[in-house]
């Protein structure tokens, strides 16, 4: 299992990852010290742990934002889906009734044809 290094707010951390994912974790860490370091700039030293749990609060409430952007775009799409499924069941319709009109008209021209043959007899 490979491990990395991470140093945030000036401390470093080794941790373990899966294979492939080092990156990943880099990046992750990366955020999180780059959010630390903007609370610091605002609040100055209040104690690590505390800056610890401001910015674990932060990108709580980033994710919880992100969930219910999620969410809404699921229901939209869930809705034009739906909106689609009428639109060609509607259409299924419309085939149907026109399908049924040409067929009416066809056997009426074919009567009107069969008294033209048998007229002309």
């Amino acid at each position: 299992m490979p491990q990395i290094v991470v140093t945030i707010d000036g401390k470093t951390y080794r941790m373990a990852c899966a294979e492939g994912e080092e990156a990943h974790l880099e990046g992750l860490a990366a955020g999180l010290d780059a959010r630390v370091a903007e609370l610091r700039g605002s609040f100055g030293e209040i104690g690590d742990l505390r800056m610890m749990v401001m910015a674990a609060i932060m990108v709580s409430d980033e994710l919880d934002d992100a969930k219910t952007q999620l969410a809404e775009a699921q229901a939209r799409v869930a809705e034009f889906e739906a909106g689609a499924a009428r639109s060609a069941d509607g259409r299924r319709e419309g085939d149907e009734r026109l399908t049924e009109h040409l067929l009416g008209i066809s056997d009426v021209v074919e009567r009107i044809a069969a008294k033209l043959e048998t007229g002309r007899d």
